[in-house]
């Protein structure tokens, strides 16, 4: 049951055809000729516009065929987790068309109508048996920006593996986890060395590749990617920064660290996108004995005032009990305020002496209403981004974005000292 969402051909002011890498694929003769028997989803719900039918006919579709289901997935752990959310607030609804073998009317597209009446018959039964599911495993990308919803998929999971097999990008297939078991956290990919050739940019010494050497790559060490493709790319930069943790043979392993472009910037201070994965990922961990679930976050530089300082917005949620919780009551102002000052002291020692000179001002943590993070993806999805292939921005720059989750703020904390300077 693979979560598909295509997005249809735009054209470049050239006349050039352009689509995403999974929309390229979805259309190929080849993905055709084995949909049918590889996946629960017909060719025609990959590609309507409309990602709520979308969604729900895919899951209906899941659920009907779910005795032949053995994996879940999609491209990114977010749209798992946003199928999870769909399923907990729509499975009666679901439940119902199964019973009655008759689809919701608000389902309007033709070719789902169509697709749903070539499947779709009574059956009690089934319904009553959805509780049991058959799956054996979650097959999706949970390293990198998508470890942050790990948590939340281990909540609803009930102990289904996580499995990752393998690291792509739109410039190619880049490595394949040889260990598909291992926790997330500790996933290492090996690289693929017949796809692209790679060079390497040390980020310790922030130097440039000499082409006509060789790289010698060290365990420990982290680098940005550089890609020659037979598709045209030449030393091209992925944006994208790994750790060496290991060989295989000869061939290197690696952890996806974080992206290489600035996330955040006030004044004259930059802090990149691996540093604030690094900095969340500190900090959440305080949550776990409120049993709590930090399920998504971003954050963006508030200029507003002198001097600036960084905001990050966060959506939480208990790990058992009411998940209707959104008045923020339960939130202990003491932990929160340490999750601020642990992030500030798990940033780069610019940001910390900026902020011992008062240059910066305490990080803030706002905490959103739960669904707030749903709404910001289905704005993004009406401005033309893929639901297959979205990501929450780790760095919001749209003003329409950013009053989404201003407008759904329940609580606010500051950190309440200057970071520690020996980090």
């Amino acid at each position: 049951m693979e979560l598909m969402f295509a997005k249809p051909e735009v054209e470049t002011p050239s006349g050039l055809k352009a689509s995403a890498v999974s929309t390229r694929a979805f259309k190929g003769s080849s993905f055709k000729a084995i949909l049918p028997k590889l996946y629960t989803s017909p060719f025609e719900i990959i590609f309507c516009p409309d990602t709520k039918q979308s969604m729900y006919c895919q899951i209906l579709f899941g659920l009907i065929q779910r005795n032949e289901v053995i994996m879940i997935g999609s491209i990114f752990a977010s749209t798992v987790v946003r199928s999870i959310k769909f399923l907990e607030n729509n499975w009666k609804e679901l439940c119902s068309n199964i019973k009655t073998g008759q689809i919701s009317e608000w389902i309007t597209d033709s070719g789902y109508r169509n697709a749903a009446s070539l499947i779709l018959k009574p059956n009690p039964e089934l319904a009553d048996l959805i509780e049991d599911p058959k799956t054996k495993y979650i097959g999706t990308v949970c390293t990198g920006a998508m470890l942050q919803y790990t948590a939340e998929l281990e909540f609803y999971c009930g102990g289904l593996p996580l499995v990752l097999g393998f690291y792509a990008c739109s410039e190619g297939a880049i490595g394949i986890n040889l260990e598909p078991l291992c926790k997330p956290s500790d996933v290492s990919y090996t690289f693929l060395p017949n796809m692209v050739y790679y060079e390497f940019l040390s980020i310790k010494e922030d130097c440039d590749t000499d082409s006509q050497n060789q790289v010698q790559l060290n365990l420990g060490q982290c680098y940005e990617v550089l890609v020659t493709s037979s598709m045209g790319l030449y030393r091209y930069k992925v944006g994208d920064i790994i750790k060496v943790t290991g060989f295989h043979n000869n061939t290197p392993q690696f952890q996806f660290v974080g992206r290489q472009n600035v996330a955040l910037g006030v004044d004259m201070e930059r802090t990149s996108e691996a540093d604030i994965l690094k900095a969340v990922a500190e900090a959440k961990a305080l949550l776990d004995p409120l049993g709590l679930i930090l399920t998504e976050y971003t954050s963006y530089g508030d200029t507003s005032s002198t001097p600036g300082h960084y905001v990050i917005f966060w959506e939480i949620k208990p790990k058992e009990g009411n998940n209707n919780n959104n008045n923020g009551k339960e939130l202990d102002p003491k932990v929160m305020e340490e999750c601020c000052s642990k992030m500030e002291d798990s940033l780069h020692f610019t940001y910390r002496m900026y902020r011992k000179e008062n240059m910066i001002a305490a990080l803030e943590i706002r905490v959103v209403k739960q669904g707030t993070f749903e709404s910001l993806l289905d704005y993004f999805v009406s401005k033309g981004a893929s639901l297959s292939q979205y990501k929450t921005p780790i760095c919001i720059k749209s003003k329409e974005a950013l009053n989404i989750l201003d407008s759904r703020v329940i609580a606010k904390f500051f950190s309440p000292r200057t970071p520690t300077q020996d980090n």
